[in-house]
């Protein structure tokens, strides 16, 4: 059984589906051609799978039957892209306007779809199950959710994820313990002050100063009020107030996110940050309303699974194959799952600046090099196989 060989058999595949992907890229929610890609492929398989009614994405069930019972196994993969217009310059660009594969979640899918490949010639090779999910709406942190409510996650033993980086070499694949994607929840604060003629300021209470005031000491919440070695981001990123250039204004809105690879830090920045927004507020005359949701939670891998996951690599491609990339400050709703079952999430490598390829994630030239999907898709196969008979 060489998993390699099988991966590079189904190389040609795996690089078709994800440039037709890439070619009809789809928002969160709005998969239903991906889907129906997904469905065609898995159905030549002769993979079942089941659609989740009203909603795009499916899961796929693929049961060994080298015995009896056996662990389950959920392998996720994301579907949607994002509202960004491509300037990639690749012969298959996105055909819809606006619309950008530009985190690599047709990469993703492709990959998984790889494995499934490697995976139904060898059901003989394992037990248990595997699951095989096409997640939406991974980017507006949404869609984990939804598919655990929808039981995916029912009686799983451990899930598998991997992510294609722009910023990280490839081939290099990184599977380290702990936090590996930080948190993401996000804020809203109103700031309601009084309006006055813009010549006379004394006659209102100036919600833009008061706001303006938040921005700055909002701040203090990472730089005086947080432990300095544990790393903490608090982003206004949005800011709406002001009717007229001679208005004193009576209302600004401004929206902002957390995040911070710490459990326990996450549950008391939204009373620090609303206690120094209040008062804020109150020492210019104005007050200020505060909303807070929390959204996905760090992504924390299992230290065994981890090591079972850098075992598969090894084997499949050596020692240099393996290269570390620091915990990164963006989110994942793949946390969901984390919240079910232990899991890895794995980062794959797909820059190349010799071939023109070093744009980041969320790049409207993002681009990564094809000859590491191959390899994705053989680490899923190899993971899946381990995990389930060991």
């Amino acid at each position: 059984m060489d998993i390699l060989a099988l991966a590079k058999a189904a190389e040609g595949r795996i690089i078709d589906i994800r440039r037709d992907l890439h070619s009809h890229p789809e928002l969160s929610w709005q998969e239903t051609r991906t889907t129906d890609t997904v469905a065609a492929e898995l159905a030549a398989l002769s993979i079942p799978y089941r659609r989740f009614a009203g909603h795009t994405g499916l899961v796929g069930t693929l049961r060994g039957t080298r015995a009896a019972g056996g662990k389950t196994l959920v392998m996720r993969a994301d579907m949607d892209a994002l509202p960004i217009a491509e300037q990639s310059g690749l012969p298959f660009t996105s055909q819809n306007a606006g619309v950008m594969h530009a985190c690599g979640h047709d990469t993703h899918t492709a990959m998984l779809l790889g494995a499934a490949r490697i995976l139904s010639g060898l059901r003989d090779q394992f037990a248990g199950e595997v699951r095989l999910l096409f997640q939406p709406a991974e980017e507006v942190s949404s869609g984990a959710d939804y598919c655990v409510s929808q039981g995916v996650m029912d009686g799983a033993d451990a899930v598998f994820g991997l992510h294609i980086w722009g910023d990280f070499d490839a081939p290099h694949i990184s599977i380290q313990d702990g936090s590996r994607m930080a948190s993401c929840d996000n804020f809203k604060l109103t700031v309601r002050g009084v309006s006055a003629h813009g010549s006379a300021p004394q006659q209102g209470v100036d919600a833009v100063v008061a706001a303006a005031a938040i921005v700055l000491q909002v701040q203090a919440v990472v730089s005086r009020m947080n432990d300095p070695r544990v790393p903490l981001v608090v982003t206004i990123g949005e800011i709406r107030g002001g009717k007229r250039f001679n208005i004193i204004a009576d209302t600004v809105e401004m929206v902002g996110t957390v995040r911070t690879h710490d459990p326990a830090l996450r549950t008391q920045v939204e009373a620090q940050i609303r206690n120094v927004a209040e008062h804020t507020a109150a020492a210019y005359g104005a007050s200020a309303e505060f909303a807070y949701e929390y959204l996905a939670a760090p992504v924390i891998n299992d230290p065994a699974l981890a090591r079972l996951a850098r075992a598969a690599a090894t084997r499949l491609f050596g020692e240099g194959s393996l290269a570390n990339i620091p915990p990164q400050m963006s989110s994942e709703d793949y946390a969901a799952y984390l919240a079910h079952a232990p899991g890895v999430f794995c980062f794959l490598g797909g820059r190349n600046e010799a071939l023109g390829f070093a744009a980041a994630n969320h790049n409207e030239r993002f681009a990564i090099d094809e000859s590491v999907l191959a390899r994705g898709a053989a680490l899923s196969a190899q993971f899946a196989l381990d995990f389930l008979n060991a």
